[in-house]
């Protein structure tokens, strides 16, 4: 079965990487397009699912490398606004093991501007999941559009939502007093364990998930780095390791993982609804699936994810 279109909304950051400059008192930078919801677009593009990115595109110079990156992923533009702001930077240092700390440059650009109008334009006709979250979820005046936009699509799509909690810019106050709401919208919800303990410090995964089902979600995912993923389908639970590989960074790991999570779920059909005949089988295989994808964007530096043919170089853990 073909995957069905999956609508991603949210903004495309231009990630900036820290190289030994030339001289002492230089600082050199590779940038690179990133984004959270960017980069799940593009991970689902690249793996064969219909995907169409709602964003919003500044015209400078980072805005074209967006657009750029995006379309030659095969990333549907057609409903993305060209704006007038700047785009949003982050610079990144990367530690020993490849973990990324940034540092944002965020202060009205493009990306948290939404209006009703922009959105109002949009059809959902096609589209079987709707996934959105990161800063687009809570930085003003856009985040109120987003989460009425969300309203919206839950008649006639799953609702997909990965928090990805960014405490430089916003206090995780913000993201926990929100919380409750997106669980009743949501369908799928998925979080790193930096975005658990965020959000639920001193929680254990198994609790935070059967807090979110009480506040309505069927299905949370949370990945857990090295030791894989844990998923809760209304409280019944597995554990997924995750796939051995070498780290160059975990840049977009997480972003990865919903991609494959997403377009696993679609080829099965199982998108489109409230999670209606899925199964915890069903999710513990797109949840292998999801490991591989990130696995292999681990593997590249950057937000990087694999493309299809890719996965065929990395065959799944024995026994997964």
């Amino acid at each position: 079965m073909s995957p069905s279109r999956i609508t991603v909304l949210g903004e495309c950051v231009a990630d900036a990487f820290t190289e030994p400059a030339h001289a002492p008192d230089e600082l050199a930078l590779r940038v690179l397009p990133g984004g959270g919801p960017a980069n799940t677009a593009v991970a689902l593009a690249r793996l064969g699912t219909p995907a169409r990115f709602l964003a919003r595109l500044s015209g400078d110079v980072f805005g074209r490398l967006f657009r750029g990156h995006l379309e030659a992923s095969g990333v549907d533009l057609s409903n993305a606004v060209a704006a007038a702001e700047p785009s949003t930077l982050a610079v990144a240092e990367l530690d020993a093991n490849g973990q990324a700390a940034f540092s944002f440059h965020a202060q009205n650009t493009a990306d948290w501007q939404w209006t009703p109008e922009e959105l109002a334009r949009v059809d959902l006709s096609g589209t079987a999941c709707v996934h959105t979250g990161s800063l687009a979820l809570v930085r003003e005046p856009g985040g109120a559009v987003v989460e009425r936009f969300l309203e919206t699509a839950a008649a006639q799509a799953t609702v997909s939502i990965d928090p990805n909690v960014r405490p430089l810019l916003v206090d995780p106050e913000v993201y926990r007093a929100r919380l409750a709401r997106w669980c009743g919208l949501t369908d799928i919800l998925r979080l790193s364990s930096d975005d658990l303990d965020l959000l639920l410090p001193g929680i254990s995964p198994e609790l935070a998930c059967d807090t979110w089902h009480a506040a309505g979600v069927r299905l949370v995912v949370i990945t857990l780095g090295a030791d894989g993923a844990l998923a809760s389908l209304d409280g019944e639970r597995v554990r997924v390791p995750a796939v051995a590989t070498r780290v160059v960074d975990t840049v977009g790991a997480g972003d990865s993982f919903t991609a494959g999570l997403l377009h696993h779920l679609g080829t099965l059909g199982l998108l489109g609804g409230r999670l209606d005949g899925v199964g915890l089988d069903e999710v513990a295989e797109a949840c292998r699936f999801g490991t591989r994808v990130a696995a292999l964007t681990c593997s590249v530096a950057g937000p990087n994810p694999p493309w299809r043919e890719r996965l065929a170089q990395l065959e799944p853990a024995a026994g997964a």
